[in-house]
């Protein structure tokens, strides 16, 4: 069964699209989190560990589009930018 609450949405400055793919058990994630948290912009995430199936296996074909190797955290910015591992410069001059 699909839940619709697998996308995450949390509220803040709109900076245009954001989406982290993360792990519900990396650290690495969760400092993405906080960090986006930190400088208040609006974002989506998905814990990719907790998704199953068919809606799993979609996603992780999405990070591959942008991150090959498949690693945590990876965060598209505006569908144009890709912030692969925890990186506060890289995130802060994508947002800039």
């Amino acid at each position: 069964m699909d839940k619709d609450n697998d996308i995450k949405h949390v509220e803040g400055k709109n900076r245009g699209h954001i989406m982290l793919y993360a792990l519900s058990t990396c650290a690495w994630c969760r400092k993405t989190k906080a960090f986006l948290d930190s400088m208040k912009v609006e974002y989506s995430y998905t814990d990719v560990d907790l998704l199953k199936g068919e809606k799993r296996d979609k996603t992780i074909g999405e990070i591959k589009k942008w991150n090959p190797r498949c690693s945590f955290p990876t965060l598209v910015i505006n569908n144009e930018v890709c912030v692969v591992g925890y990186n506060e410069g890289k995130i802060k001059e994508a947002l800039s």
